[in-house]
């Protein structure tokens, strides 16, 4: 089980709103910036996306700069790798891991399942590579 306190936690869902606008973005984006995009389809208050955007930096999922006398924040990771992470503390919480991802192999797609066995091939060939080279 992880004891990591930083370890991953799954986003609110203001968090993953505001943080789906990160992602979006070429570029890093103002509180204003953020607040405006999301403004579009909710209601909220300004304050309450600078709080978001705030909580997200002290989870490390953002960074930000700033910019004159704004920040403006970027997403630290690519939604895959936060994905890979939670997924990651999920297994390590599971308390029995192996059950957890015989179950979690059980729920995936056909695609999915493809997927599962193109990325071990890739890693048993990187590791056999590795002990030839090694």
């Amino acid at each position: 089980m992880s004891t990591d306190p930083k370890a991953p936690r799954p986003l609110g869902d203001l968090e993953r709103l505001v943080m789906e606008q990160l992602w979006a973005a070429p570029g890093a984006l103002t509180v204003r910036e953020v607040h405006d995009r999301l403004s579009i389809s909710r209601d909220l208050a300004y304050t309450t996306v600078m709080t978001v955007l705030d909580r997200l930096a002290k989870k490390k999922l953002t960074e930000r700069e700033r910019d004159g006398k704004a920040w403006r924040y970027r997403a630290a990771a690519p939604r895959e790798e936060l994905a890979a992470d939670l997924m990651r503390d999920a297994l390590d919480r599971a308390g029995d891991r192996r059950e957890a991802l015989v179950r979690f192999v059980g729920q995936v797609s056909d695609e999915e399942a493809a997927l599962l066995r193109e990325a071990l091939s890739r890693l048993e060939a990187g590791g056999e590579a590795e002990a030839r080279d090694g």
